[in-house]
């Protein structure tokens, strides 16, 4: 029932959580990480070692520890010894170099850092940028030397007796800093309390209708908001098990649904749409047939076309649920419980359980049902929303005008309550799953010696959300090519943040006051002149 008044409900803490899986199910099925098993008790153990070490290296509650790790057992055992010893966890994008991750973890302040052994050479390089840096933890081959920090193995640090989970943690208290593209300056980082972390997950579990009965799969990184909380936490929340795999492969697709009893799958949309587009193979289920499902029964997954929706429905059987919106700031402003139509086109139906959800003008004035404007939103319970940007305490009052957190997304509320997502106000992208920051790829641009000025801005992808396009004004007499500046970018920018499109032009479109209208070139879109990655035959390494 829908409430207009603050809600004082009973809040949780992650060690809570886990305290009563352990009281409940210490041993049945709980993770499966990327073909590895674990029970709540083995995840309570081995992450109770680290947290433990954590504790022995001097890291105190409220103490960062960042991340920088693919899908892994480890991704996942850092995570929960770190938000179990009441430190906070700061996962990084695992495809961060360079200026990327040295922000992040100068931004975060860490102490300690773990790391994959394929990735270590991107700390060693910007180590010394970071002062409070003075642990790194590597998994794998720990032989790395990197000055002025204390190198561990990932080994070394479960040999101590585990701590137990912490009973002084509070709902309230910090789990995880995740970053989010910033727009107009560097990523901030989300605060997220650990009754956010249960809030979400409850909510998602509602929409899914998630029973212990259920196994959920999700290829979707540990280092974002979704993953911990559909696969970590949704299954304490809602019981039953969750499986995390590595990078999505259509191929791999049916084997490993098969091979967990996936019945609820949580993915991007992109990843959706190749899935309902693939062809028959002969490793699906039942010679071949992909619409021969035997498990699954819900794939939850946004941003979905209403042409993806029910290809997907009829081909595989299943339901599916794209009817939410949310970011890591704040999220289910709008949702789909059981019971409520989900209508094509729309974003679910205003969440009241949980939040109050406006519709602004650039007055901060209410517009009418109907009209486009800012989605704006407060929460009606305590701790379901982020509680600010980390060290930014002038981002988040901007954020948070009026008292109202300001999404930065234009919508419209219909007459019967449906929030249908219109346009971004800002200028960054969304693509593959991945906020971009248009002003954090152009401080890199800028650096190259041919580029006299660029910018960053989305085009429509044809598959899903956004892709990007590198709109730049070269030096006079540089002979710089679109491949070449390419071929750069690879070496400097994550993969997803690489340009699909490059065009060289004379001069920007600007307006009276010199701000370059990047309007007129998203609607401009791709030209004659545009060069496209996808008709280059280049290829690069996507990691």
């Amino acid at each position: 029932m829908a409430s207009d008044v603050w809600i004082g409900e009973e809040q949780h803490s992650l060690p809570d959580l886990l305290r009563a899986r352990l009281e409940s199910d210490p041993d049945g099925p709980y993770l499966d990480v990327c073909g590895t098993a674990f029970t709540a008790a083995a995840v309570a153990d081995i992450s109770g070692r680290f947290a433990a070490a954590l504790a022995h290296l001097g890291v105190r509650p409220g103490d960062r520890v960042a991340t920088l790790l693919e899908n892994s057992p480890e991704a996942m055992l850092a995570w929960w010894g770190t938000v179990m010893s009441g430190a906070i966890g700061a996962p990084i994008n695992s495809a961060f170099k360079g200026d990327y991750l040295r922000h992040q973890l100068a931004d975060s302040q860490s102490s300690v850092v773990v790391v994959q052994a394929d990735l270590v050479d991107r700390i060693g390089a910007i180590a010394a940028d970071i002062d409070t840096l003075e642990h790194v933890v590597v998994v794998g081959d720990a032989g790395a030397d990197i000055k002025g920090v204390t190198v561990h193995a990932w080994s070394d640090m479960l040999r101590l007796a585990p701590d137990e989970p912490r009973t002084d943690v509070g709902p309230g208290d910090l789990a995880t800093i995740v970053y989010t593209g910033g727009t107009t300056g560097p990523s901030k980082g989300c605060m997220l309390s650990h009754n956010y972390h249960v809030a979400l997950s409850t909510q998602i579990a509602t929409c899914w209708r998630r029973t212990a009965d259920d196994v959920l799969w999700t290829p979707l990184p540990l280092f974002h908001f979704n993953a911990l909380t559909t696969g970590l936490v949704g299954a304490l929340v809602a019981g039953g098990a969750s499986a995390i795999s590595g990078k999505f492969s259509v191929s791999g697709f049916w084997p490993e649904i098969n091979r967990v009893g996936g019945t609820v799958v949580s993915l991007l949309g992109s990843m959706a749409y190749l899935l309902a587009n693939d062809d028959p193979r002969p490793d699906m289920p039942n010679s071949g047939a992909p619409e021969a499902n035997t498990s699954m029964r819900l794939i939850g997954a946004a941003p979905m076309p209403v042409e993806i929706d029910r290809k997907l429905r009829e081909r595989f059987g299943v339901d599916v649920f794209s009817g939410a919106f949310g970011m890591t700031e704040a999220s289910l402003p709008s949702w789909t419980p059981l019971g409520v139509e989900q209508r094509p086109g729309a974003a679910g139906i205003i969440n009241d359980e949980y939040f109050d959800v406006r519709i602004f003008d650039d007055a901060d004035r209410e517009l009418s049902r109907g009209e486009a404007g800012e989605i704006v939103l407060r929460p009606k319970r305590p701790h379901v929303m982020f509680e600010g940007y980390w060290g930014r305490p002038e981002a988040t009052v901007a954020a948070l005008a009026n008292l109202w957190f300001h999404s930065g997304d234009i919508g419209r509320i219909d007459d019967d309550g449906y929030l249908f997502f219109v346009d971004r106000k800002a200028d960054y992208l969304r693509r593959r799953g991945e906020n971009i920051s248009s002003f954090e790829v152009e401080a890199i641009l800028v650096k190259h010696e041919a580029i006299a000025d660029v910018v960053v801005h989305a085009v429509p992808s044809d598959i899903t959300e956004d892709d990007l396009k590198i709109t730049a004004v070269l030096v006079t007499d540089a002979s710089v090519t679109e491949e070449e500046l390419f071929r750069w970018c690879v070496g400097e920018l994550p993969y997803f943040a690489l340009p699909r499109y490059i065009e060289f032009r004379v001069e920007l479109p600007r307006s009276p006051v010199g701000r370059v209208l990047k309007r007129d070139l998203r609607d401009e879109g791709v030209t004659d002149a545009t060069w496209d990655l996808d008709a280059s035959g280049v290829t690069y390494e996507k990691r």
